[in-house]
Order: C-alpha cells, then sequence, then structure tokens
C-alpha cells in the first residue's frame, strides 16, 4: 500500500467491457482503492473511461503510466495478445497486475512470466473469479478435510451462445491473438474452478469442432480428463448453444455437489445432495450468502493479501496449470491421442502455440490490415 494514501492505489490498462466489470468492482471498494490512472490507446475512449469512473489522469501509453504512477495493482483488461508484454511491463515496473484470462497465448509465453516473476519478484495473477465465491470456498473446504469422501465423477459444462455478428470485431476468433475458441476464452472460468477443487490432472482426451461459427478456431471442444485423485471429469466449452449455461456437478462418495448459473454464481445457485446415511453433512454446507462470484471478491483478496505481504491468488503457477490443461486439449483434439501432464514440453508445437500447426480447418477470418 502506498504512502500517499490510506487506499490501495490501482489503475486500469484497456477501458473495453472487461475494464468496466473491473472498474465498477473496484467502485464497490471505493472506501480502500483509489483508481488513479487509466489507459487506452484511444485518447477518447480513456478520457471518458477516467471520468466515469472518477480516475485523476489517463494516458495513451502503458509503460507511460507504469512509469509515472506510484501503484499497489494494475488491472490488464486488454485483448488477450498483449496480456503477456503488459504484464512483462509491470514487472519490470514493480508492480503486481492483475490479468484477465487468458493470461498468455501459449505455454511458452506462460512460462516467460514465470521466468520473469523468478527474476523480479513481482507477482502477476490471473482474473479466476470463481474460485473466490462463497460456494466454492466452503465446497474446497469441505472436500479438502475428507467429509464428503473420495471425488468420483465431475462435469463441467460452458454452453453459451454467441452469434456470427460477436466475430465482426477483428480480433475475435483468430488463434494469433485470443490463443484459441471457447476453450481459451469462455470456458476456462469453470474449467478453472474444477480444477481448483478436484486438483492436478492426470490425461486428457479431446475432440475440438469448428460447427458453425466465422472463426479461425474450434467453437466447440468437448473433453474426458482423468485426475491425480481417481476422479474422471467431462469437459464442455461451447459458443453454439441457443440454452446458455455454465454448470458444474461433484460426485463424491456421500454427496454430490452442484451448480448452474451463467456469468456468476451465488449460493442460491448450488444444491447439496448427500448420499443415504450421509444426510448430517448437509449442515456442514451451511449456504446462505447472496454475494455473485464476481470480480469484487478477487479483487478484494489480492489487495488484501498484498497489503498483508502475503502472496495473492490465483498465482502464476495456479494459471499455468490451468493454461497446460487447454494446451492438452488442443493438443489431444488435433492429434487425436490423449495427452499426459507435463507431456507438452518446450520444444512441443502446442506449447508454441494452442493450435500446434494442426488446425483441420480453413481459416475464414481476413488478414488483420
Amino acid at each position: 500500500m502506498s504512502q500517499h494514501d490510506t487506499r490501495s492505489r490501482v489503475a486500469i490498462i484497456g477501458t473495453g467491457a472487461i475494464a468496466h466489470a473491473h472498474a465498477e468492482a473496484l467502485g464497490q471498494l471505493a472506501d480502500s482503492v483509489e483508481i488513479v490512472a487509466v489507459a487506452d490507446v484511444d485518447a477518447q475512449k480513456a478520457r471518458e473511461f477516467a471520468a466515469r469512473f472518477g480516475a485523476t489522469r489517463f494516458y495513451t501509453d502503458a509503460a507511460e503510466l507504469l512509469d509515472t504512477e506510484t501503484l499497489d495493482l494494475v488491472h490488464i483488461c486488454t485483448p488477450p495478445q498483449s496480456h503477456v508484454p503488459l504484464a512483462l511491463l509491470a514487472q519490470r515496473a514493480g508492480v503486481p497486475s492483475l490479468v484477465e484470462k487468458p493470461i498468455a497465448l501459449s505455454l511458452e509465453e506462460v512460462d516467460r512470466l514465470v521466468a520473469s516473476e523468478e527474476a523480479t519478484g513481482v507477482p502477476v495473477l490471473t482474473v479466476f473469479q470463481h474460485r473466490y465465491g462463497a460456494a466454492a470456498q466452503r465446497l474446497r473446504r469441505l472436500a479438502d478435510s475428507g467429509a464428503l469422501g473420495r471425488p468420483q465423477v465431475a462435469t463441467c459444462e460452458t454452453l453459451w451462445y454467441r452469434p456470427d455478428e460477436y466475430f465482426d470485431v477483428p480480433w475475435r476468433g483468430r488463434w494469433e491473438v485470443e490463443g484459441g475458441g471457447p476453450t481459451m476464452g469462455h470456458g476456462i472460468h469453470q474449467f478453472d474452478l474444477l480444477l481448483s477443487v478436484l486438483g492436478p490432472w492426470s490425461r486428457v482426451s479431446a475432440f475440438a469442432a469448428r460447427q458453425s461459427r466465422p472463426t479461425d478456431t474450434e467453437d466447440v471442444s468437448i473433453a474426458v480428463a482423468e485426475f491425480e485423485g481417481g476422479a474422471l471429469a467431462t469437459i464442455v466449452n461451447s459458443v453454439v448453444s441457443p440454452r446458455e449455461t455454465s454448470r458444474l456437478r461433484f460426485d463424491y462418495e456421500f454427496a454430490t455437489v452442484e451448480v448452474e448459473h451463467l456469468y456468476g454464481y451465488t449460493d442460491r445457485d448450488w444444491t447439496f445432495t448427500p448420499a443415504a446415511g450421509h444426510e448430517e453433512l448437509a449442515e456442514l454446507w451451511n449456504a446462505d450468502s447472496d454475494v455473485v462470484s464476481g470480480h469484487r471478491l478477487q479483487i478484494e483478496a489480492v489487495l488484501a493479501a498484498l497489503a498483508a505481504g502475503e502472496r495473492p491468488g490465483v498465482g502464476i503457477h495456479d494459471s499455468r496449470r490451468t493454461l497446460e490443461f487447454a494446451a492438452a486439449v488442443y493438443a489431444s483434439a488435433f492429434r487425436g491421442v490423449p495427452v499426459r501432464s507435463g507431456e507438452i514440453d518446450s520444444d512441443d508445437a502446442f506449447a508454441r502455440s494452442m493450435d500446434g500447426g494442426l488446425v483441420p480447418w480453413a481459416r475464414v477470418k481476413e488478414a488483420i490490415r
């Protein structure tokens, strides 16, 4: 925390739609946080965003912002291809960053952040806000305590709908800009939560397809994963599903725990079903939080950890594990073979890019001029 104010000083780079979610969350924490500056390559957008959310200054150059301002945290809310360069700039400036997903476009890129963090000691964090909802934290505590027994079966579904017009935005639907389709940009929130509950995965077998959208990436992927703890899970990521839903289900020996929501959950969206003979477990669930699993919960936790000199989540190594899962989905789908954890090494084409140079369909997006 800075010496000039009792509040944490933060800045936001990028002023698109997701930046508004960050700014609104920060506004809910106004007693302890101040947005001191914003940056966007479009000066008009930067000026309007700063005025709307009470930032004192705006910049058109992120490096100038980082060199000029005294910050406790910078929020990186730009298109995915710029995440790693901006996070590296922040690390060199000594400023922790909270980066929208996906944190990087490849394992090779994320490993640059790992090396930079080791060299600078400055953390780079990923926005995976669903980890911070009250129910997810309760589930992890119960699971870790052994009260639910062994995890056996899980289902993770991100069934969303994006019309053709969604891909009119020039940078959308491009491997080189977004890193992938719904596996990287949409479903990653749900399967990150799955991984945070079930722990390390050991093997993935997957399919991916471009069913109907005008995109170079997949618009659907389906994976089956095996976890070190023995659980088996299915993971579906889609942007062609008219009835949109985000659903997770965990079947333990002694209870089923499930949630269905869309972009954020409260306790009301969760169901806890104990197995016969284990009805007393329902008392341990005790769900009564009406706070949505949005950005505010993670931002609040990150700033509290930084102020206390503690390591905040979700750190770079957690982020890498989730990104490795996405890479394994693509590698398995395009190579037609199962992929084991750790199998994608630095020499592998799927470490350099999520498409691995093996996409079986033709490009449809025009070259960006």
